[in-house]
């Protein structure tokens, strides 16, 4: 196949940072995406409507020229109004309620420590059919790095989906067997979303020959058995798994350094990429439902009516980009990606120039 047309794809897990850095990282996912889920996961972090509406007018003024609506998640803490957030939904201002476990990941200080504390939330979340959207980690530290999520599967999921059975739960980013396991034998509304980099890389990718920063995330990289079980997941046609890149930008220095920030810039390539796992398994025919379709079933959002075509060409990958003052790495630096979108459709040459 040379080609392939689909129904305009939507991000459901993506980090934009905030000025200055949004004319340079709202761009490359707007071009390829009609909608993103933006993680809330700021200096300070987005807890309120009244901080969430002044986020998503700095991002549509980014997006300017762009057929592109951001979907945006507020950030849960111990404090968090279970009524705030039933108005949000209902006003259509809020699209998931993000928990991050305090200290898991970047900018996680402010979240949830004791989750039986946020009970209230979850209840009404469960009424109105709003999604709770989780970063999956114990952040126990006598629990190795690379056992967080399966032990956060058997210590927190469990029993949350047991105390709230209807309620809608998408765990993102999964990068084990264990979760893919848990997310297909599942009761209730469960989902999960698969980035473009755990599709990719497994630890030996991260660690062996020498430390690759940038390819350092969380959560972290696993085996290539791990890896092999999500790839079996996307490409599966199970409508439980879609589309989340958690593209994550830092600043080339912020990555290169003796306690390096968790990210991969994945977001101008992303699609390019995955269509590579897709296509090295021959199931480039269940790309679209992946990418377009099952995300936005289980979020509840009609599917878009616009097309992008890709086309099998070598996607050059630059260096860097310039961001701020600084620079930031795409993943597949001074690579090449097989896939990219036809013609200027939604992509243009020059926006990869360095400046």
């Amino acid at each position: 196949m040379k080609s392939l047309t689909l129904t305009r794809p939507d991000d459901f897990h993506l980090h934009l940072r905030d000025q200055p850095f949004l004319e340079v990282t709202v761009p490359p996912t707007a071009k390829h995406f009609a909608r993103a889920l933006v993680m809330p996961n700021l200096q300070p972090p987005i807890t309120t409507l009244e901080k969430l509406g002044y986020y998503k007018k700095r991002i549509l003024a980014a997006a300017e020229g762009y057929d592109f609506t951001p979907l945006m998640t507020l950030y849960l803490t111990e404090q968090s109004d279970p009524m705030e957030i039933k108005r949000g939904f209902a006003e259509g201002l809020v699209t998931a309620v993000k928990i991050y476990p305090q200290g898991a990941t970047t900018h996680s200080e402010a979240g949830v420590r004791d989750l039986k504390k946020t009970d209230a939330v979850f209840q009404v979340m469960e009424q109105i059919g709003m999604p709770l959207s989780i970063h999956g980690e114990v952040v126990d530290p006598a629990i190795d790095i690379f056992d967080r999520e399966k032990v956060f599967l058997e210590r927190v999921l469990a029993p949350l989906r047991a105390d709230f059975p209807a309620l809608k739960i998408i765990l993102e980013h999964i990068t084990t067997k264990e979760a893919v396991d848990f997310v297909t034998e599942a009761q209730g509304p469960i989902a999960a979303s698969i980035t473009a980099h755990h599709l990719h890389l497994d630890r030996n990718d991260l660690l062996a020959g020498g430390i690759r920063p940038h390819f350092y995330c969380l959560p972290i990289v696993k085996r290539a058995e791990h890896k092999e079980a999500l790839i079996e997941a996307a490409t599966s046609g199970n409508p439980k798994f879609f589309l989340g890149t958690d593209s994550a930008p830092h600043a080339q220095a912020a990555k290169e350094t003796a306690c390096g920030c968790a990210g991969v810039y994945s977001a101008p390539v992303a699609l390019g990429a995955y269509l590579e796992v897709f296509e090295q398994r021959g199931a480039l025919d269940r790309f679209e439902a992946f990418a377009s379709f099952y995300g936005a079933d289980f979020y509840g959002l009609p599917r878009n009516p616009g097309k992008i075509t890709m086309v099998k060409e070598d996607l050059e990958v630059p260096e860097f980009f310039v961001y701020g003052c600084e620079v930031v790495m795409p993943f597949r630096s001074e690579a090449k990606v097989a896939w990219k979108p036809k013609g200027d459709q939604l992509f243009k040459e020059e926006d990869w120039e360095e400046e």
